[in-house]
């Protein structure tokens, strides 16, 4: 899904259209990541110059996390957007802003970057399946060099596969994976498997229907599980406390674990870099030199972002590339709706904030004394 003119619009008010896609269960989102994510990798971009195609060359880059940002805005179709049973005529829609920065100036990022607004289901669910592919392959491979010391080998076989383990601390990687691995036994919920919202097994002590899902925290620096009172995830209820509703099947209270979901967003380093490694290449001898291959978190992202490129110098930015004309053209409109958001025009539940109160779309304005 691109983000294109139609979509911004609705963020500001313009659009009817519908951002929330049919619900999921948990036990499904995993096997949607890995299917979509595990795909064969789609050309980015294709120029037809020269009877060639040629590609956006993302291999120098890395992803780094910007901002979350809730916008809640007019919905002009009928029953608005709070769900059944909610009387609201606002929809609201979710947004991450990440950047592709040069891998020598992630801490920086102040030039040669792209800076790009995406909706956060699509974010989510295409960093949240590159850290679960990264964490299982780093699991695997310690428990393997684990059980290699454990055996005392003598040595004397060669070990083709034992370069795998000349940088992996056992001692410290090994209770880490455990602790993943009995994450339930230890009393922990996955966070990553509330994403996206849905139904509490428990309501509240009037017997109230509660939802949970992902949003924006911290002025959007980070992103949590939060408690809603819609099924769309819209309406936050923010004296609720998620951990107070999560049990267990045997109705054993159990509290979030964050290691993975906190993964996705980082205040001043990149969260990926969007070359994969190739670890037996870089360790073998025969010198073959292989093409560089972009993984593809960064494929998925980039192809569904609206773009804000040429205004940072982004050296593979868009010229006049056919199949991206959309692109080209909004260009200015998608660089100037990211400076809005980030600007602070938006609390961390969407409502429009301005000086000496926030203004609630649709409803009456609570003041806040100052600028919230």
């Amino acid at each position: 899904m691109k983000l294109s003119l139609a979509l911004l619009c609705a963020a500001v008010g313009y659009s009817a259209a519908s951002p929330f896609a049919p619900k999921k269960s948990r036990n499904t989102r995993k096997a949607k990541m890995n299917a979509k994510l595990m795909s064969n990798a789609k050309t980015l971009r294709k120029l037809d110059q020269q009877d060639e195609e040629q590609e956006v060359d993302l291999s120098g880059y890395s992803i780094k996390f910007e901002k979350c940002q809730f916008v809640k805005s007019y919905n002009g179709e009928e029953g608005g957007g709070g769900g059944e049973g909610v009387d609201t005529i606002l929809t609201t829609q979710r947004f991450v802003i990440f950047r592709l920065c040069p891998d020598s100036s992630c801490s920086s990022c102040n030039y040669n970057y792209g800076e790009y607004i995406v909706d956060m289901e699509t974010y989510l669910e295409a960093a949240l399946g590159y850290k679960e592919e990264v964490q299982e392959q780093y699991c695997e491979t310690c428990n393997q060099c684990y059980e290699k010391e454990q055996e005392d080998d003598d040595g004397d076989e060669e070990d083709e596969e034992a370069w795998k383990c000349q940088n992996m601390d056992t001692s410290s990687c090994y209770a880490e994976c455990q602790n993943i691995e009995n994450m339930e036994e230890n009393g922990y919920m996955d966070a990553s498997e509330f994403i996206e919202c849905q139904e509490l097994d428990v309501g509240d002590d009037d017997g109230v229907q509660l939802f949970a899902g992902a949003m924006c925290a911290s002025s959007g620096t980070r992103i949590k599980i939060g408690i809603f009172s819609d099924e769309d995830c819209s309406i936050y209820d923010e004296s609720k406390d998620i951990e107070d509703y999560m049990k267990n099947d045997d109705g054993y209270n159990m509290k979030l674990s964050y290691h993975l979901l906190k993964q996705t967003f980082s205040e001043s380093e990149c969260i990926a870099s969007c070359l994969v490694e190739d670890e037996e290449q870089n360790n073998g001898d025969d010198g073959e030199e292989k093409e560089a291959e972009v993984n593809e978190m960064c494929e998925e992202l980039y192809e569904a972002a609206g773009k804000c490129e040429s205004s940072h110098g982004f050296e593979q930015g868009i010229v006049d590339y056919d199949n991206y004309d959309n692109q080209v053209r909004n260009e200015e409109l998608v660089c100037d709706f990211i400076s809005s958001l980030q600007a602070g025009h938006y609390d961390q539940t969407g409502e429009i904030v301005v000086s000496g109160g926030r203004t609630t779309l649709g409803g009456s304005s609570t003041a806040t004394g100052g600028q919230k």
